[in-house]
This record gives structure tokens, C-alpha cells and sequence, in this order.
């Protein structure tokens, strides 16, 4: 692991280097990206920190300066370069009073963090459940890449419980939303489809790259359409195409072929180029 704060590499990158008055630390007030890197390449890095700006906009903080960004990441990527690796950047509201406040306005001195670190391959399928509490698609932090994950952390937990590597989230609506770190694709009738954004789910760098490279149906449906559909997969920074053996206590084939299509091209298309 490899870890660059505010400025500067860590030599214990496990050591001590936030505040503990960071905003971030004490109530989740920050964004973050998660990428993969492939051969010492980060994936996708512009459509990566395209969305850190978007998410620290929705949340009020202050522009990331991305050229400085990049120059972490090459500074941390610099290092040792494992085949298969993960990065993480995480722009955090910075010191702030102890309570939901942030300092005063202008005087807010934002925390930015870069990790590198190794990443093991995703197993060739997946289950999934669906868990009974929604997503609010018309929350304040509907779409965004928040920090806020504690959610996220429960319905994970309960997926795990359960026997199953992924849980689902339906909306307020009903409809099917997305995962605790994915979206989720399905087929019925022959037709691959997913959530759109207006369900709240996020806008994932892999969600948008399979449907460019691929195709789609975007639309929002009751969360009961996987009971029906043919086939089930995620996609994710970690995941790539991951086909979905378990929905539930519902068998699907794994993959099936709309899914065997979808992984042939996006590992097509991956190989093409470090930044799409």
C-alpha cells in the first residue's frame, strides 16, 4: 500500500495522518473515487475525477484541483505496481467543529487523500439480495459518491448473513435502484436493461462505458423485475461484468448469454485504452 495526503507520500502509509477533527473522520463530509489499475494504469481516470468534481459540487465543497489530483496519483503509482491494483481518492471537507458545521464559510480547508493499494480479481460470479431498506432517490445525496457509507456498510453486512457477495436496493418508488458499491444490469424478454439515474442510483464510470460500448435500456421498474429476469449482472470499478448466480433464493444462469456478450466487449474495449 501506498498512501499521499495533503501534499506528501507517507512513509507508514497505516500510520496516523488525518486530523481528528476532519470533517470527513467525524460525520462522513467528503466524496470519493475508487479505481481500478490495470498494469500500473489508472482506469478511466478523467470520467473518475469528472465525477469527484460533480460529487464535490453536490455537497457544497470547495473545486478539487484535479491537476493536482493526477499528480498524486502518478506520485503514488510511482511505487511498487502490482498487475492488479485499486486507488482510492477521497476529498474530505477538512478540519471543522466537532458537530454537523463546517467552519465558516470560505474558510474551509478541504483533505485530499490518495491510496494505492493491491486488488484481488472478483470471483467469476456472484448472489445477491435484495434488503428492506430504500434508497432515497430524493435525498440530498441522491447520485453522489459521498463518504456517507454506513448505509452501504449495514446492507453488506446483511447480504453476507445471508450467504450472498452483493446487496440490492429498491427506491422509495419500489423500483430497483443499485447496489452498496455497484450497479446492476438484467435481461428480460431478451433485452438488457438497467435502473436509470433518475432512481437515484449512481451514475457508475462502468454503468456508462457498458451502455456506450454495448447498449441498453434504461428504465425504472418495481424491484420485483428480478424475479422475472433472465439474467442478473454487475458492474462495477472492481467487478467489471460479474454475473449473478443468486437472486434472492431464485437460481439464474451464470453468465447467461446477454451477459458472455457483455464481458466479450468490455474486455475488448478495456484493452483498447487506459482512459475512454
Amino acid at each position: 500500500m501506498r498512501a499521499w495526503v495533503n501534499g506528501s507520500l507517507l512513509e507508514d502509509p497505516q500510520g496516523p495522518a488525518l486530523s481528528v477533527a476532519d470533517h470527513g473522520v467525524t460525520v462522513g463530509d467528503g466524496a470519493f473515487e475508487a479505481l481500478k489499475v490495470v498494469s500500473g494504469q489508472p482506469f478511466a481516470l478523467t470520467r473518475h475525477l469528472d465525477r469527484l468534481a460533480r460529487s464535490a459540487a453536490g455537497l457544497g465543497l470547495p473545486p478539487p484541483d484535479l491537476d493536482a489530483v493526477r499528480r498524486a496519483v502518478a506520485e503514488v503509482l510511482a511505487g511498487a505496481q502490482p498487475p492488479l491494483g485499486k486507488l482510492r481518492i477521497t476529498y474530505t471537507a477538512g478540519p471543522s467543529p466537532l458537530g454537523s458545521a463546517r467552519r465558516g464559510e470560505g474558510a474551509v480547508d478541504p483533505t485530499l487523500v490518495v491510496v494505492a493499494d493491491a486488488l484481488a480479481r472478483a470471483s467469476a460470479t456472484t448472489s445477491v439480495v435484495t434488503v428492506p431498506w430504500p434508497r432515497n432517490e430524493r435525498g440530498a445525496l441522491a447520485g453522489l459518491k459521498s463518504t456517507s457509507y454506513a448505509e452501504n456498510v449495514l446492507a453488506l453486512a446483511y447480504a453476507a448473513e445471508r450467504g450472498a457477495g452483493e446487496a440490492l436496493f429498491a427506491n422509495l418508488a419500489g423500483h430497483l435502484c443499485e447496489g452498496t458499491g455497484s450497479n446492476v444490469f438484467y435481461v428480460v424478454a431478451g433485452e438488457l436493461r438497467t435502473p436509470s439515474l433518475a432512481s437515484g442510483c449512481l451514475a457508475g464510470v462502468s454503468r456508462a462505458l457498458l451502455l456506450e460500448w454495448y447498449g441498453g435500456c434504461e428504465t425504472d421498474e418495481p424491484v420485483e423485475v428480478l424475479h422475472e429476469a433472465e439474467e442478473v449482472f454487475l458492474v462495477s470499478t472492481t467487478r467489471d461484468v460479474q454475473p449473478v448466480a443468486r437472486c434472492d433464493d431464485r437460481a439464474l444462469a451464470a453468465p447467461g448469454p446477454v451477459t458472455t456478450q457483455c464481458q466479450r466487449v468490455w474486455a475488448a474495449r478495456e484493452a483498447e485504452a487506459a482512459d475512454p
